[in-house]
């Protein structure tokens, strides 16, 4: 039996360790909120998080951090982007006390600003320097509302190490949840964090009323910006952007009302304002702190991101829905097929 600690007991944390629970491991969730604890422990619901679902009754959960690490033999972030790093940086000195080295395991998709790094670069640098090969990325399209009602799911899970891929792969596959391996570790982490932005623009695409064509061409051509940050910039393989953690994560998040994203930018396109919308959307909305990584590695690299920018601009400079619209439709010409 595996024991894994999984970091962060929102929605898909729960999901996650729920599941991973239900194939058989050893399984704890840490997290610093005590009412939700409580909940887990008492009547194995998450009910701020997740309505009208159980979690499997032999998980627990706890906010002592060197509790749950204690004898794991894999650590599972599920944690807001923001978080990650606060997080690994307590998680370091409590491995070195136990003398431990356990396998670290990504489900957050984001880039962090100011440091424009991915999960993956975070986690190396606060617990293991320079030895990515302890660390896996999963992404790809997954609702936490679709696998907890064991829904079909296809799910990516990268490595520089092969054979710790195949672990992850081993220990979270099941007869609903199928996983990919992919030595593509940069690439699915850039195609599950920049899809976020892409989402929140198919979202205003909707709340202004366009129809199926609009939500088309934004997804297709916000591929094609995905592509070109994950190739230019971060170096990835582009046909890993064709892939689960590409393509597949971003059809799902662009069209699916179970995207915290994709409602952001509805509402967005709706008139409401960023602020309001985090304030009572009563979950972390990962494209919103992504978009400002992507803003700034645009203005850094000149990468031609134009989708991602009037995103930008709607969340923090005020700018109206409309006029980014008519300024993109009004673009110069450019060959459909380039980096």
């Amino acid at each position: 039996m595996t024991k894994i600690a999984v970091l962060g007991n929102g929605s898909w944390g729960s999901v996650l360790g729920s599941m991973l629970a239900d194939n058989g491991n050893d399984v704890v969730l840490y997290g610093n909120i005590d009412a939700v604890n409580e909940e887990i422990n008492q009547h194995h619901t998450n009910s701020h998080y997740m309505k009208d679902w159980k979690l499997n009754e032999n998980v627990p959960a706890t906010s002592n951090l060197e509790e749950a690490i204690t004898g794991a033999d894999l650590l599972l972030f599920v944690l807001p982007t923001k978080a990650v790093r606060i997080v690994a940086k307590n998680v370091k000195p409590i491995l070195d006390k136990l003398g431990t080295k356990p396998l670290l395991v990504t489900a957050t998709k984001g880039i962090e600003p100011g440091s424009k790094k991915l999960i993956s670069d975070i986690l190396t640098e606060e617990i293991y320097p320079n030895d990515t090969d302890k660390i896996v990325a999963i992404s790809g399209p997954s609702h936490a509302e679709n696998v907890a009602q064991k829904d079909l799911t296809a799910i990516t899970c990268a490595s520089t190490n092969e054979e710790n891929a195949k672990l992850v792969q081993k220990l979270f596959s099941n007869n609903y949840v199928r996983f990919y391996t992919n030595n593509d570790l940069i690439g699915v982490e850039v195609g599950g964090a920049v899809k976020n932005v892409i989402a929140i623009a198919a979202g205003i695409l909707v709340g202004k009323g366009y129809g199926d064509d609009a939500k088309a061409a934004l997804m297709t051509r916000g591929l094609a910006e995905i592509t070109r940050l994950g190739v230019k910039y971060f170096g990835a393989q582009a046909q890993t952007f064709s892939g689960l953690s590409g393509i597949g994560d971003l059809i799902v998040t662009c069209t699916s009302v179970n995207s915290r994203n994709w409602r952001a930018g509805k509402q967005l396109g709706e008139g409401k304002h960023l602020d309001w919308i985090v304030e009572h959307m009563g979950q972390v909305v990962e494209g919103a702190t992504t978009v400002k990584a992507v803003h700034e590695l645009v203005q850094e690299k000149d990468i031609d991101m134009p989708i991602s920018e009037a995103v930008y601009r709607v969340c923090y400079e005020n700018a109206d829905v409309d006029e980014e619209i008519k300024q993109m439709m009004g673009r110069s010409p450019k060959p459909e097929i380039r980096l």
